[in-house]
């Protein structure tokens, strides 16, 4: 909870700068009311996944803790935080820009790489091949294209 939150390091002027990186998520805006937690499907698995304090750490600048925890990697971007927050701070906007950051600093678990892998070479998650057609083609459905190429402009090329 916010008890474990550490000191402020920097203040609140380090809090805006990064609020600043991570895009208008409105994170100043948080009146503390626990709305976004009592309403996120993954806090009820997880005690450990908190919307809250992902918004009190973005804003104080503990953006390393955050990415580092492993924890933003649980948001199912359901967006029930943001549509029920009445301040208005866009907390699925936050975690989606957390996990950009995420990605663009090294701080993605092997999981999510592995899948971004399968997504570089075959377009999707599951490879479609001949096989998954002809079962299409049985269930009078449509086939799908086996590979999907232009997936491919949308990664880096360099791999992790």
């Amino acid at each position: 909870m916010i008890e474990n939150i550490p000191n402020i390091r920097a203040g609140l002027q380090f809090g805006h700068e990064v609020a600043k990186q991570l895009g208008d998520v409105r994170l100043s805006a948080c009146l503390m009311c626990r709305t976004c937690t009592a309403v996120c499907p993954i806090t009820r698995l997880n005690d450990s996944f908190n919307p809250f304090r992902f918004v009190r750490l973005a804003l104080f600048g503990y953006i390393e803790e955050v990415l580092e925890s492993g924890l933003i990697w649980l948001c199912s971007n359901c967006y029930a935080c943001q549509e029920k927050c009445p301040h208005g701070v866009r907390v699925t906007d936050l975690m989606t820009a957390l996990k950009n950051l995420g990605i663009k600093t090294g701080h993605v678990p092997r999981e999510v790489r592995l899948q971004m892998n399968i997504i570089k070479d075959h377009g999707r998650i599951y490879p479609i091949d001949e096989f998954d057609n002809k079962k299409r083609e049985k269930l009078s459905l449509p086939s799908l294209p086996t590979s999907c190429e232009a997936v491919s402009t949308l990664f880096h090329e360099n791999r992790e």
